[in-house]
């Protein structure tokens, strides 16, 4: 053994993939504390129908992947594992416009088959356009929240840049 313990041979890196794995492998990771059957199959299956380009790429090397199919499969693995909470820390960061739209699309669908999300995001409008209820937080202090943020003159003015819009 080297000092400091062993080498980890796979660690998360970047958007948090497994680089060095394959698709498939991130993937099956995702389901580590289930038994490997038909049902998780069967989950494997619906994952790559969501993100068909994951199905493309199943057997390249997650580091391989581009930055929004990175994110796909990260949040691809969170599935895996039947989640009834996402925590999702910044999915459009780094992301071109419209696959960040598609993200936005995926946490949507998400969270209408029952998955509730907890997004953190700096894109303010996007969040707020997916939001049922947001938070404001200021230097570590929730300093506005509830539902229909994004109607908010508040918000419109500090978060949006809408001065016209909220006059």
């Amino acid at each position: 053994m080297r000092a400091g313990g062993p080498r980890c041979a796979a660690r998360p890196e970047g958007r948090g993939t497994l680089r060095e794995l394959s698709v498939r492998e991130n993937l099956r990771l995702g389901a580590f504390s289930r038994r490997w059957d038909g049902e998780t199959r069967g989950d494997l299956g619906r994952v790559l129908g969501r993100f068909p380009i994951l199905a493309e790429r199943i057997n390249q090397a997650a580091g391989t992947l581009s930055g929004g199919e990175q994110q796909m499969l990260v949040i691809g693995r969170a599935l895996m594992s039947r989640p009834q909470l996402m925590l999702l820390d910044e999915p459009s960061l780094g992301l071109a416009p419209l696959i960040a739209a598609r993200i936005f699309e995926i946490i949507v669908a998400l969270n209408g088959q029952g998955v509730a999300v907890l997004l953190v995001e700096q894109n303010a409008r996007a969040a707020l356009k997916l939001a049922k209820r947001g938070y404001v937080i200021e230097l570590g202090r929730t300093v506005l929240e509830g539902e229909n943020l994004s109607e908010n003159k508040r918000v419109l003015e500090a978060y949006l840049g809408d001065f016209i819009a909220a006059r």
